[in-house]
């Protein structure tokens, strides 16, 4: 039977999804007239998948694209904001007009992608493609369908003369993979008057899976980890490897890295990750179905926690923050004890712990105030989305 799961979507599932350059066409459509609504969402498709919106040269022509096909939809001109810090880095916001019984609603999508050599692709990314059933090209993923799903829908529904209880607003921003101008940021300091909502709901979180044509699963983004980089870094005086010491920076470095290493930060579930597992067991049998009811109690069962972290990668993530090394470095010579050694630990932090505590905990598992450890980077600290139930009772009912 369908079911609806709740779940955290980490960074990492995002890193994949805008690797990947390829997305399910549907196979009708090969043998089958489109309508005129999938057409419509077809050409959008095609046309922002063949503009270029990486980075150094921005959305703008993208968000124009969309606006000048609003208006000929019959979008009046007040109602279509093209705004933003700088003329290529433009972000499109528009507004449908409901009856204002309740207060609107916010879509939002981005519209740049990230880079895409030629020399990199078989074919050229920003050519859009069909082939044995896919799309290809920079963005059919992640996520001009989904821009491309919100442009035309507003179009049908003003077609259809569709009235709803509040107002519907789409963003469509700029640089949400990498650049300065992040567009959802931008609004929010400077026009946040175009985007004032009850809630909002991005595309681009969670979303349906399909096996062997058949609907299992729709997963619902309500909370996101956060992406921290820390620095442990050694010094030394050195000297020359004929007269080795055991005080050796890269030892050091490594001693504190093999401590890490044996480290997992406490089991920690929150009302998202509960959910997922009570939903995720009922598509399992015998001991998994078992550990995974196991952490809907209250009383966190280590024992069923520990099995489900060993047992995949993605429970473990679910349940507490990680931190993993991923870059070393050190010395100069190599005939020369190493004077400095540096390593980059990558965490991805439940969003109800903080930066500090991250720290602290480095600081008293690597216990060795030789390693100094400092933070890179920190992206920004999104608070938990509650699971409404006038949210969550209309999308469960849709999915069944």
């Amino acid at each position: 039977m369908n079911k609806i799961v709740t779940s955290v979507l980490f960074f990492f599932i995002i890193a994949i999804t805008y690797s990947s350059p390829v997305v399910f066409a549907q196979t009708y459509e090969n043998t089958q007239v489109l309508t005129k609504h999938q057409k419509l969402a077809r050409d959008i498709f095609r046309e922002l998948i063949e503009i270029n919106t990486t980075v150094n040269i921005g959305s703008t022509k993208a968000a124009e694209a969309m606006a000048s096909r609003l208006r000929t939809a019959g979008f009046q001109e007040s109602d279509i904001q093209i705004v933003g810090p700088q003329p290529q880095h433009m972000n499109l916001v528009v507004q449908y007009h409901g009856r204002g019984n309740l207060s609107p609603i916010l879509f939002i999508g981005h519209l740049d992608v990230v880079e895409a050599l030629r020399q990199d692709w078989s074919v050229d990314p920003f050519t859009f493609l069909e082939n044995g059933g896919f799309f290809y090209g920079r963005g059919t993923t992640d996520m001009k369908c989904d821009d491309a799903v919100l442009v035309a829908n507003l179009i049908r529904l003003k077609q259809e003369g569709f009235t709803p209880d509040r107002d519907i607003i789409v963003a469509l921003t700029e640089d949400e993979e990498n650049g300065d101008a992040n567009g959802v940021q931008w609004l929010l300091n400077n026009r946040r008057d175009l985007i004032e909502a009850e809630y909002c709901i991005n595309p681009d979180g969670g979303g349906g899976n399909i096996k062997n044509g058949k609907h299992i699963i729709m997963e619902v983004q309500t909370c996101e980890k956060i992406y921290l980089d820390y620095k442990l870094e050694v010094k030394n005086k050195g000297g020359h490897s004929s007269l080795p010491v055991k005080d050796n920076a890269i030892y050091r470095l490594a001693d504190a890295l093999t401590r890490l290493a044996k480290f997992d930060f406490p089991i920690k579930l929150n009302e998202t990750t509960r959910m997922f597992f009570q939903q995720s067991a009922l598509q399992e049998a015998g001991q998994i179905k078992a550990d995974m009811l196991a952490l809907t109690k209250t009383q966190i069962d280590t024992a069923a926690a520990n099995r489900l972290a060993k047992y995949s990668p993605m429970y473990n993530s679910k349940m507490r923050t990680t931190c993993v090394a991923t870059m070393l470095s050190g010395g100069h010579a190599e005939n020369a004890l190493p004077q400095t050694a540096r390593a980059n630990i990558n965490c991805r932090m439940l969003p109800d712990d903080t930066p500090e505590n991250v720290m602290a905990t480095l600081k008293s598992v690597i216990a060795d105030t030789q390693v100094a450890i400092t933070c890179s980077y920190a992206s920004s600290h999104g608070p938990l989305s509650p699971l409404r139930k006038d949210v969550m009772d209309p999308l469960e009912q849709l999915t069944a």
